[in-house]
């Protein structure tokens, strides 16, 4: 399967997705909109949010993407563009797709990750949409509870907030004894 972007109306993805999902035909395989799960503190209060993984941005899982399937998305309330343009549409390359394929393989929601601090209070992640990618990761809030990875996707570099949990190692555990 290739994945197609499509630029879409920031904070009106839900909207698109809906709308896309129904004007579609059958050679798309479903319209996405990667979120994450992540707590917000506003007014003293701290409550768990939804938030884009890319904001403004959609996906389309297609084998190719038809002349009718162009038309159809592209009349869709909020639709900006597609990348990399609406006259060169190009799936995503095999490096930006694994990234994509990564999160959605735990769900269009990914949850918070679970980590713990090792020596020099470094990050280990134990599981969740973080394991993998801490070679990317710029910076830890442990007091949100939130670490700033750098993501690329179509040679554009940006920074996005991902939920964490974390857990404390009893002394003398390693990682591996902890999860079992």
């Amino acid at each position: 399967m290739k994945y197609y972007v499509v630029q879409v109306e920031t904070g009106n993805e839900h909207k698109f997705v809906r709308i896309a999902s129904q004007r579609v035909g059958e050679d798309i395989r479903r319209v996405v909109w990667p979120r994450r799960r992540l707590n917000i503190r506003r007014g003293g209060r701290t409550r768990e949010e939804l938030a884009s993984i890319f904001p403004g941005y959609v996906f389309i899982e297609s084998e190719e993407l038809s002349a009718q399937d162009y038309w159809a998305i592209r009349r869709v309330p909020g639709f900006f563009r597609f990348l990399k343009s609406n006259h060169n549409v190009q799936p995503l390359t095999e490096q930006d797709q694994r990234l994509l394929v990564h999160f959605l393989s735990f769900g269009e929601v990914v949850d918070k990750s679970k980590v713990v601090f090792g020596e020099n209070q470094r990050i280990e992640v134990l599981e969740g949409p973080l394991k993998g990618l801490e070679g990317r990761i710029v910076k830890v809030d442990k007091r949100k509870g939130r670490a700033k990875v750098k993501l690329d996707m179509y040679d554009e570099s940006f920074l996005v907030d991902f939920g964490f949990e974390s857990m404390q190692r009893l002394p003398g555990q390693n990682a591996d004894a902890q999860k079992a």
